[in-house]
């Protein structure tokens, strides 16, 4: 079952939110962490994928991300950092434009 893209862009935009928010010294080390996550999507997914395959990789669980985040022992919430790490990867899609998959606006 695919995973609503919808859904994980809110909660990727969420995650940059809470990362930015994140108090300065915090913050150093959350970009550590969410630059070990995007390192790893980029193992998994490579750097030919689309919006919904990212969404999927996320729906099915990102214990593995988790872990990593864990490794680096930053304080805060691991989800920010996942979320945020997501997010930035989602950029890159083949079918992601200006913060919405290309195909998503209405016709002229």
């Amino acid at each position: 079952m695919r995973y609503p893209v919808d859904n994980a862009l809110f909660q990727w935009e969420e995650g940059e939110r809470r990362l930015r928010e994140a108090p300065e010294l915090e913050r150093v080390g959350l970009e550590r962490a969410c630059a070990l996550v995007l390192d790893e999507l980029r193992r998994r997914l490579g750097s030919s994928f689309t919006v919904e395959e990212l969404a999927d990789l996320y729906g099915a669980g990102a214990d593995w991300a988790g872990d990593v985040v864990a490794g680096v022992g930053v304080p805060g919430e691991a989800s920010c950092v996942i979320d945020a790490s997501f997010g930035r990867y989602a950029r890159a899609a083949a079918n992601f434009g200006g913060g919405r998959r290309r195909g998503d606006s209405e016709r002229f």
